[in-house]
């Protein structure tokens, strides 16, 4: 007879090391460990029969033991693509220890070959298929495949994540979700392949329990809505945000919200407004490139049809600020995409701005026209090493259209521009004047007072220590905006306590990106075997319609 109890292991890969992503510097003057917990595997563990037992460990925060292990009769792993060598090695530590092994999320589900050596995967949307993986692990099954049809779950039934898992000092944020899949059709993305292009939402009781189980285990402070575009479902939206902003009057503001959307959020004033009375204070948007022709290009479209400096000061008048995606390594790029780029986030008075080297990400529309043209590069089809960075260091996996060295000597110039610190701080003043806040509206429990002393204590005796540049443009910044607009300091704080990792990880970037074109100039740097096609004739057709 087959036990209803199960102790089940869930183990969050590590990030590839040397990460945009990973804030470490800030974190520690936060008093965290990373920034944002694994909303994937607790949402899964919610899927999970009551009566089996559930210990989260994440790489990122956690050590993982010997006594975990031992404990565990199943592992449950995986993640994104910059989490796939530590989750590789996952998989081969919990086959010596003869511990099966299920793995599951967006890499394996783009990759599956990789993970050929898990005991199970589970491809797509979890909560299409959990009832039947659960059924074949009771029925003795302890090998298999589950799969998912692409964005066809229904996310109404999903379940409220298991956040009672998560240690919340650990992290600068937790996340939640309202929609999945986005309407747009970007080449280079891969949310639309996984998700689909019909955003599907979760229903207003749905989103208001999870808050409400947030609340209960006495969670305060920022919350991320995961979404990869809020505004995909404008009036799914409309509708679930009174309720929220009700039910935050309700609870006395004890959340305050950040996400990410698409920049035409700027053609509705009404809708922006809406998100500041719901208390959201940020918004990362993909803008990419200045240039009109690489947008199209891209299948970006919807960032050619308006101004970008208009629609990112609108964003501001309504109180929320922007954080910012560009990408250099596009086809069409010529010798002034670095000037342009840099100009364009001058213009634009973004601080924080991710800027990457092109990635043709698996399965991809990207991948399938590089494959066609034979241009992609045979080790995009290994797996990742543990040292491998993230996008800003490890893109152009293909062959570019432009010498690669002006590539990546034009993508050394606009990071280590846009992230000096006088350009940092004037960004960060100039959007501080125009930033339209009003009183913030969140209400920290005194417990947490003393953290959220020490943490700007931190930063302040970091920044009386740091080089001169560096210390005057801070001060000055912070004393210039609470003379002109004082209700913009938390922001202006948490923005320059993000540089403490930003100024120093841009100058890591510069250094790699130097000996990558050091290497070329030496002879060092091999062109790569390619794929000279696409590996099936329907992919092959696939990617000459695209």
């Amino acid at each position: 007879m087959i036990s209803e109890r199960c102790n089940v292991l869930m183990i969050y890969p590590r990030f590839n090391a040397g990460s945009f992503w990973n804030y470490k510097a800030t974190c520690e003057m936060a008093g965290a460990r990373y920034p944002a917990a694994p909303l994937g595997l607790i949402t899964v563990a919610a899927l999970l029969p009551k009566s089996w037992d559930i210990r989260l460990v994440n790489r990122n925060t956690d050590t993982l033991t010997d006594d975990d292990l031992d404990w565990a009769e199943m592992v449950m792993t995986g993640g994104m693509h910059f989490q796939q060598a530590d989750a590789l090695q996952l998989i081969e530590l919990c086959r010596a220890r003869g511990k099966p092994v299920v793995v599951g999320g967006p890499d394996v589900t783009s990759t599956p070959d990789f993970y050929h050596r898990a005991n199970f995967r589970v491809l797509g949307e979890a909560e299409e298929i959990m009832d039947d993986f659960v059924a074949a692990w009771r029925s003795g099954g302890r090998e298999g495949e589950f799969i998912a049809p692409m964005g066809q779950t229904d996310v109404t039934k999903s379940p409220t994540p298991r956040f009672d898992l998560l240690k919340f000092d650990d992290y600068l944020h937790v996340g939640i979700q309202f929609s999945r899949g986005c309407p747009f059709n970007c080449e280079f993305c891969d949310i639309i392949e996984l998700y689909g292009r019909v955003p599907r939402t979760k229903t207003t009781a749905q989103v208001l329990a999870e808050l409400d189980v947030l609340y209960a285990l006495g969670y305060r402070g920022h919350i991320d809505f995961v979404d990869d575009n809020l505004i995909g479902n404008k009036k799914a939206l409309r509708r679930f945000l009174p309720d929220l902003q009700n039910w935050l009057k309700t609870k006395q503001f004890p959340f305050e919200f950040s996400t990410e959307a698409s920049v035409n959020l700027s053609d509705d004033e009404a809708l922006l407004r809406d998100l500041r009375a719901a208390n959201f204070f940020a918004i990362f948007v993909g803008i990419e490139s200045p240039d009109t022709e690489t947008l199209i290009l891209t299948r970006k479209k919807q960032n050619t049809r308006r101004s970008l400096q208009e629609s990112i000061y609108k964003i501001y008048d309504a109180g929320i600020f922007v954080l910012a995606g560009f990408i250099v390594g596009f086809d069409n790029e010529n010798a002034t995409v670095a000037d342009g780029m840099i100009e364009c986030i001058e213009d634009l008075s973004i601080p924080v701005c991710t800027i990457g080297l092109l990635y043709a990400l698996p399965n991809t529309q990207l991948t399938r026209r590089l494959r066609h043209e034979g241009r992609l590069f045979a080790d995009h089809h290994t797996p990742a090493r543990p040292d491998q960075g993230d996008q800003c260091t490890s893109g152009l996996n293909f062959l570019t259209n432009r010498p690669r060295r002006d590539v990546l000597v034009d993508y050394k110039a606009v990071v280590g521009s846009v992230y000096h610190p006088s350009a940092f701080f004037g960004r960060l003043r100039r959007m501080g004047r125009m930033l339209k806040p009003g009183a913030r509206q969140l209400k920290m429990p005194l417990r947490k007072l003393p953290r959220d002393i020490r943490s700007v204590g931190r930063l302040i005796w970091h920044m009386l220590w740091a080089e001169p540049e560096l210390r005057r443009q801070f001060f000055r910044t912070i004393f210039e905006t609470a003379w002109h607009n004082r209700r913009a300091l938390p922001a202006m704080i948490m923005l320059s306590a993000l540089y403490v990792h930003l100024g120093p990880f841009s100058g890591q970037v510069t250094g790699q990106i130097q000996r990558q074109i050091d290497d070329i100039d030496a002879g060092r740097w091999t062109m790569p075997e390619m794929l000279v096609s696409a590996t099936s004739p329907s992919e092959t057709a696939a990617a000459a319609a695209e």
